[in-house]
This record gives structure tokens, C-alpha cells and sequence, in this order.
């Protein structure tokens, strides 16, 4: 008896995911350059050639968690209501995600989060990767609100507009402030950024 296409991609997912955790705890425990890549397979129980087939490169074994946000600014400019602007819709999505304390965001205060935040903020490999990450991210965002340079300069100005007030939040958190303490100034911040946009 054969596995069904749905269960073989939900065992994939989960095999992935089993690899990105185990990972993910070695680098918060050890530091990221000080982890292999045959320790992170030891740790899932996996060979490095399997653990290759799943993430490309070490970089990719911490930013595999972006990727649920990959694209996601483009989506929210298609998806908008009809009279919505593109600029109000990002700015309404960024505020749902600070009052959901979305870790993208910043604004989570979970001890994990913090540390994970940490880790790729101050290791220059995975600064470099989630940059590409973010020019993806950008293109995309350029394509949802039409051609042309403008398009191009104000994708750039609003991602760049969020990788700001995001870092801000996770600064004011990581310096030892609760998530509900810094989430007025937050929104303060993000309703003035966004109005600058504007």
C-alpha cells in the first residue's frame, strides 16, 4: 500500500520542521558559528545529505522561519478591500500584527523569540541571507502595486519603514520591557511612520 500524495507532504513538513527545531535550539544553546552542520543532523537523527535535501544552507536552517511571512506585504496589497489604499492596508495589517504581539513585529517578549531575534541580528551570515529574503520580499511588493520606479521606491520605503520599527521593538524588549509596556510607543510609532509614507 502506497502513501497518499497528502500524508508523504505532511511527513515531509514535519520532518522539516523537526530539522529547523532541532537547529534552531543548537544555534540559541551554542551560537550559530560554533554549530555544525553534521551536529544539527546528529541532532535530528538524519543524514547530511537529507538535511541538505530540506534546507540548502545552514543560513536557511534559522530564516526557514520567515518564510511563513515570504511575500506576505504583496498579499496584503492584492487581498486589500476595494477602496482600501495599499499604504492604509499595510498599515492596518502591521497594527493587527502588533496587537497579536506577531513576533515579526517585534513586539514579542517570549524569551525564544527574543533569543532568536538576537541570533540573526548579530550573526553577519544570516543578517546577509535574510537581506535577500527582504529584496524578494520587496520585489514582490513592487509587482502588487503596479511598474515603474515609483512602484519599485515606495515597496522599498514601506518594507524598510517595517524592518525599522520592528528592530525597535525587538531593542526595547531585548533592553529587558515587557511587549504590553512598549506596544503603546509601537503603535505610536507605526501610526506615524505609516502617515509619513502617506
Amino acid at each position: 500500500m502506497s502513501e497518499s500524495p497528502g500524508l508523504r507532504a505532511r511527513k515531509k513538513e514535519r520532518t522539516r520542521d523537526a530539522i529547523g527545531d532541532a537547529a534552531v535550539s543548537l544555534f540559541l544553546e551554542h551560537g550559530f558559528d560554533h554549530v555544525s552542520v553534521n551536529d544539527i543532523a546528529a541532532a535530528a537523527e538524519i543524514s547530511k545529505p537529507t538535511l541538505f535535501r530540506y534546507f540548502p544552507t545552514k543560513e536557511d536552517l534559522v530564516l526557514h522561519r520567515f518564510a511563513d511571512h515570504q511575500g506576505e506585504a504583496a498579499r496584503v496589497v492584492r487581498d486589500r478591500t476595494a477602496g482600501v489604499g495599499p499604504v492604509a492596508a499595510l498599515h492596518r495589517h502591521f497594527r493587527a500584527g502588533l496587537d497579536r504581539r506577531d513576533p515579526v513585529t517585534g513586539l514579542s517578549d517570549h524569551p525564544e523569540v527574543v533569543a532568536f531575534h538576537r541570533l540573526v541580528f548579530t550573526t553577519p551570515s544570516l543578517a546577509g541571507r535574510l537581506m535577500r529574503y527582504q529584496i524578494e520580499d520587496e520585489e514582490a511588493l513592487a509587482d502588487a502595486l503596479g511598474e515603474g520606479v515609483r512602484a519599485r521606491l515606495l515597496a522599498a520605503q514601506v518594507l524598510a519603514v517595517q524592518r525599522v520599527l520592528a528592530r525597535s521593538n525587538w531593542q526595547k524588549i531585548a533592553d529587558g520591557r515587557t511587549a504590553h509596556d512598549v506596544h503603546p510607543e509601537a503603535v505610536t510609532d507605526a501610526d506615524q511612520a505609516f502617515d509619513r509614507l502617506r
